[in-house]
């Protein structure tokens, strides 16, 4: 597998396109900004493209999917739990006392206005495929040459979920908010459980492959090893 990542403005999300060899590939992580570049790198690399791919369901990990599959011609696919909030990206934030317009005034719309985008902008993909993966469970999802492993990791999000691409040593975690360098996803937001995550990180996280590199959902890429070696919330 290769991996080529685009950087969106907003937030800075890692978007990632996965290829195979063949040419086949799929797409990551679709943030706000990012469509434009994901559509000319696919292009100038001959690459066919068959899905586009959300770790999990917040909006700042799914703003360009609907554009990107739309222009790709292909399905939007995420784990069925965090489907809900494609509809209502914003509403699916918020906090009671938080109106999901103040999240849109707020730090969220302020990030989107400097990219360009409006909160009123946003567009529901219209087509939508989910699959279902217990917590530690993996589903393999083929696309073409494009073979990945879906794992549950709720806590972040009820439908978060780790993409395993290639093997370990030769392959990388996709972990979306789940795991960064040095640090672990929030679970404050609505949908979020601290306890569900803590059980994640020890009976999913921790015991993933040492050798596996990883490529969060923002910030720099890691190893399990590194991570198991160093971060704090992965302790004992």
């Amino acid at each position: 597998m290769a991996l080529h990542v685009v950087v969106a403005p907003v937030f800075g999300t890692n978007c990632t396109v996965v290829s195979a060899p063949g040419g086949d590939c799929v797409v990551v992580d679709a943030g706000a900004g990012v469509a434009d570049a994901v559509v000319a790198h696919v292009r100038d690399a001959g690459l066919a493209p068959r899905a586009v791919l959300a770790t999990h369901g917040h909006v700042d990990h799914t703003w360009d999917a609907a554009a990107l599959a739309d222009r790709l011609d292909v399905p939007v696919v995420l784990h069925a739990a965090d489907a809900y909030r494609l509809a209502d990206p914003f509403g699916s934030l918020e906090h009671a006392g938080t109106r999901g317009s103040a999240l849109a005034s707020g730090p969220l719309g302020a990030a989107l206005a400097a990219a360009g985008a409006r909160p009123e902008d946003y567009r529901e993909p219209g087509r939508v495929e989910t699959f279902d993966a217990g917590p530690g469970e993996a589903r393999e999802l083929r696309w073409g040459g494009v073979v990945l492993r879906a794992v549950g990791a709720p806590g972040h999000t009820e439908g978060s979920t780790l993409y395993l691409a290639g093997s370990p040593g030769a392959g990388v975690v996709l972990s979306g908010d789940v795991l960064f360098a040095g640090s672990v996803g929030r679970t404050d937001l609505p949908g979020g459980d601290g306890a569900t995550m803590a059980r994640t990180l020890r009976d999913v996280v921790a015991r993933l492959d040492p050798a596996w590199d990883v490529l969060p959902g923002h910030g720099p890429a890691t190893t399990v090893a590194r991570e198991l070696a160093i971060n704090p919330f992965l302790a004992g």
